[in-house]
């Protein structure tokens, strides 16, 4: 056997040998970066010190809030803050992405915009953002704050926030920006053409949580955070795949998913012109099916045992 032909296989065997809970260093690291673990938060050398998996783990929000990181161009939402918990009863605005990927913005009335997705990676979302969104109490109205390195110790998101569900408003583009600001020009305006050009027509679905329809050029998709345990989850999907009760519209697919801050997204495809209102009902009752079927244990068939490695062999990419 040549050289690099045992180097796969010795990386093949590691990856194998992973847990749920563990990552192979060939594989995309959980932290979101795009980048292989092994160079990224498993080097020994430049990786960061902390990486936790499941950073928003425990909130009722978890799922939304990784679709707003990870998925969703335009969207917004308000945060409940434990009056204990931050210095002032001010308004604070969570936004899937602010002008210039900025990890907060602190509006001329006092309000806080807190972005997710940022240009840093620490290790913690969790932390960085409750670290980015302290540091915005302290400052004055129209700046912009940031980490510019690790914020260490101290409280998460869990910490600050009302454990409650998030009510996401998804946008069409990204005048939010700038719909309380004078542009008597339109030079605001037209800067924000070519994000506006950018951002995928998205929607939420108001029938499960967390569920997010996507048209991305010639192809509609659906992109549904679960936050159920991985093995769990690829069990259920495999005996609803193998039952066929998998599918949203006639000529959808389950085609695969992708994992993310200790997730599964699974990912259907689907026929262009599907929109999200159609979905509305079969998402419903395949999200009744799944939560019953993560809490059968009974052997899977050899049916369902080809449907399940057919399913975690199909990784898909983020966008």
């Amino acid at each position: 056997m040549g050289k690099r032909s045992r180097d796969r296989a010795r990386a093949a065997a590691t990856e194998s040998e992973t847990t749920p809970d563990e990552v192979g260093p060939r594989q995309p690291c959980p932290c979101g970066s795009g980048r292989r673990y092994k160079n990224c938060h498993g080097s020994e050398r430049g990786g960061a010190a902390v990486l936790v998996r499941r950073p928003f783990e425990g909130l009722r929000a978890e799922c939304d809030l990784i679709a707003l990181r990870e998925l969703v161009p335009a969207a917004t939402a308000p945060l409940a803050l434990r009056p204990d918990a931050v210095p002032d009863d001010r308004t604070v605005r969570l936004c899937s992405l602010l002008p210039a990927a900025a990890p907060a913005l602190v509006r001329e009335d006092g309000t806080i915009w807190l972005g997710l997705q940022v240009q840093h990676s620490f290790g913690d979302p969790s932390r960085e953002l409750a670290a980015v969104l302290l540091q915005a109490y302290d400052a004055e109205p129209g700046a912009l704050v940031g980490l510019t390195e690790a914020p260490g110790d101290g409280p998460r998101l869990q910490d600050l926030l009302v454990d409650e569900p998030l009510a996401v408003e998804v946008h069409d583009g990204f005048d939010f920006w700038i719909s309380d600001v004078e542009d008597p020009d339109g030079s605001l305006a037209a800067s924000l053409e070519q994000a506006n050009g950018a951002a995928s027509p998205t929607a939420r679905l108001l029938s499960v949580d967390a569920a997010y329809w996507t048209s991305v050029g010639p192809k509609e998709h659906l992109r549904w955070v679960m936050p159920y345990d991985e093995d769990r989850l690829l069990d259920a999907l495999a005996r609803l795949h193998a039952g066929g009760g998998d599918r949203l519209t006639e000529d959808s697919r389950l085609v695969g998913m992708f994992r993310t801050h200790g997730v599964l997204v699974p990912v259907w495809d689907l026929p262009v012109g599907t929109g999200a209102e159609a979905l509305e009902e079969p998402a419903a009752a395949i999200a009744e099916r799944l939560a019953a079927l993560v809490e059968v244990g009974d052997p899977l068939t050899p049916e369902e045992r080809a449907a399940r490695s057919g399913l975690a062999n199909r990784q898909v990419t983020i966008r």
